[in-house]
């Protein structure tokens, strides 16, 4: 099979390689995809320049954390996959950028055959994982005032629809007119260009200087600090990513004063599924939800879309060929919503 590989990390321009490589076998519980469309992500991209310490694979690897396409095999436990359309997120959360890519059940999820590959490609990670981070951790009610950076990206934009939705009121950040413009579309009540205003005093402003009910954030570092200010008593920040710099996912930048002076609640948001919750607390020490959990959000939110009440938002559409090529918007900050590859046939 046609897979791209990093041989030494660098830029995707530079260190993705097209190259034939053997077809994936699953193991035991598991299910091989022949993948339809992949979906670009920022950890991708982190794990390709080799600075993403959580997923890390010895060189050379297949980086890719998301894929849809049909289920064509599956090993022993798993036969009831067999023949159907899922979205999955491969093993090790690596491998996606292949015409076939393996995965687990616990992070595997059906797909309707009305939904376009693209739609179906763009949809799962960014509606969990703003589903995870704004009402299971955030707790996110109607008529709360909800602060949702990087707005117009795939994860953010996902997150404006959901709050304006349950009839929270969405103010939000972008960096260009265009996705200013994106974010008003989707239901933000006030959206702020972070490049060209102080959002935290915008943010203080708009809101009678109450402050904000929950922070979004999925940018972390300056933004998160400068986010502090932006919340009302009892408000909860979400640390949902690291889209300023993943490095600062290890570096120590947070005093107690503000957190404690705030009487805010700092929350993290990691989106994964597992089959046994407790069993990978036991091993690891870390929180993940169930894939029974994940199956819930995701009949919600596939009823949201028919209903016409949410909707994927894809900023690009490329071939497989041109897989490299489509990180270059990413890489530059003027992407929005999600980059899709589509492979033929």
């Amino acid at each position: 099979m046609r897979a791209w590989r990093v041989h030494a990390y660098g830029r995707p321009s530079e260190a993705l390689r097209l190259e034939d490589v053997p077809k994936p076998e699953p193991g035991p519980g598991e299910v091989r995809v022949r993948v339809a469309a992949i979906t670009l992500n920022y950890n991708d991209l982190d794990g390709i320049l080799g600075r993403y310490r959580t997923v890390k694979p010895p060189l050379p690897f297949i980086p890719g954390m998301e894929v849809l396409g049909e289920v064509d095999a599956v090993g022993k436990g798993a036969e009831a996959w067999l023949g159907k359309r899922v979205c999955t997120i491969p093993n090790g959360a690596f491998g996606g950028y292949a015409e076939w890519a393996v995965g687990a059940p616990a992070a595997t999820f059906e797909m309707p055959a009305d939904l376009p590959d693209a739609e179906a490609a763009a949809l799962y990670f960014p509606f969990h994982l703003a589903w995870l981070g704004l009402f299971e951790r955030g707790r996110l009610q109607s008529g709360e005032t909800v602060l949702i950076h990087a707005a117009a990206g795939g994860v953010g934009s996902a997150a404006v629809q959901l709050a304006h939705h349950v009839g929270a009121r969405v103010i939000a950040t972008a960096g260009s007119e265009e996705k200013l413009a994106l974010c008003r579309a989707l239901g933000a009540d006030v959206a702020i260009d972070y490049r060209k205003q102080i959002f935290a005093d915008i943010v203080n402003e708009a809101t009678d200087g109450r402050g904000v009910d929950v922070v979004f954030d999925s940018v972390g570092g300056e933004v998160m600090t400068e986010s502090m200010r932006c919340l009302a008593f009892n408000g909860r920040l979400l640390l949902i990513g690291f889209a300023s710099g993943i490095e600062t996912e290890d570096v120590a930048t947070l005093t107690p004063r503000p957190l404690m002076f705030g009487n805010f609640s700092l929350m993290g948001v990691c989106h994964a599924y597992v089959d046994d919750p407790t069993a990978f607390r036991g091993q690891t020490g870390f929180n993940f939800p169930s894939h029974e959990d994940g199956v819930r959000v995701h009949e919600q939110v596939l009823a949201l879309v028919r209903e016409g009440a949410v909707k994927p938002v894809i900023g690009q559409r490329v071939r497989f060929e041109d897989l490299p090529k489509a990180f270059d918007t990413v890489e530059d900050r003027t992407s929005f919503g999600r980059s899709v590859v589509l492979l033929a046939g």
